[in-house]
């Protein structure tokens, strides 16, 4: 199941309030907020492309990067036995921690659908 909106390659988020009966979300992905609402799914698209095609005309306005920009180092708090088991794994395939974060952070992402499949 697919729970965002994407378009020129960002992201939107998809949220509902049932409080105000309303759709809505926020772009990802990017050093500002943007948000972006409709009282229907038609709507929400329509409101997510005009917040992105506006975000990136004010972007290019200003002369400013439209992406966030990531330094490359995050923390990852992980179980210990799930720590001691990859550090074991990477020892024996002769790299380090980080080398085998990366290589599987890199399969993830070539092969997205494994974080929605049941």
């Amino acid at each position: 199941m697919k729970n965002y909106l994407e378009y020129k390659g960002y992201i939107g988020t998809i949220a509902f309030s049932a409080e105000d009966r309303v759709f809505y979300g926020k772009l990802q992905g990017i050093n500002d907020l943007v948000t972006f609402e409709g009282s229907s799914v038609k709507e929400l698209e329509a409101a997510f492309k005009e917040a992105v095609t506006d975000y990136l005309e004010t972007c290019k306005t200003l002369g400013k990067s439209p992406d966030k920009i990531y330094k490359g180092t995050f923390n990852v708090r992980v179980p210990q036995e799930l720590h001691q088991q990859t550090a074991l794994l990477a020892s024996k395939a002769g790299i380090n921690l980080n080398e085998a974060v990366k290589k599987a952070l890199s399969y993830m992402v070539k092969h997205e659908n494994i974080l929605t499949a049941q």
